[in-house]
């Protein structure tokens, strides 16, 4: 974390959150990367909630393989679902932002999708939606 993470969290990234936990928001990353990879970079970011990939385990050993529903394209949509019904919630006045194509399933379900720093084929996706596209880099 402090070698490789720490110093590639963007400022505008940090002041992003905090904006959002100032107007009540409440924090979700969602990710196809591995739990035990991301929950560090959460817990870095005062991110209380995260839904990642869980990797397979058996017998103590990891296996390989993905435990339930991979944390990939549609399926971030069908785990985000499954969280929000535990948890009692909505999608009513949700923001999600993503800097990849495969997140359009996602930014196509919330209130306010917004592209970040977009690969080409998103950003050519959300100027065909009229979504935002805004970026994190620079000072």
């Amino acid at each position: 974390m402090a070698e490789k993470i720490q110093p590639i969290i963007l400022p505008r990234a940090r002041q992003l959150l905090e904006q959002h936990r100032r107007q009540g928001d409440r924090l979700l990353i969602i990710t196809a990367t591995n739990a035990f990879i991301t929950r560090p970079i959460a817990d870095a970011l005062g991110v209380e909630h995260l839904i990642a990939t869980e990797p397979e385990m058996h017998q103590g050993c990891y296996t390989g393989g993905v435990a339930g529903m991979p944390c990939f394209r549609e399926g971030k949509v069908v785990r985000l679902n499954a969280w929000l019904q535990e948890n009692s919630l909505s999608l009513t006045e949700s923001w999600f932002y993503s800097d990849s194509h495969n997140d359009i399933p996602l930014l196509e379900e919330v209130s306010h999708p917004t592209a970040v720093d977009p690969d080409e084929t998103l950003s050519g996706h959300a100027a065909m939606r009229g979504w935002p596209v805004i970026s994190l880099r620079g000072s």
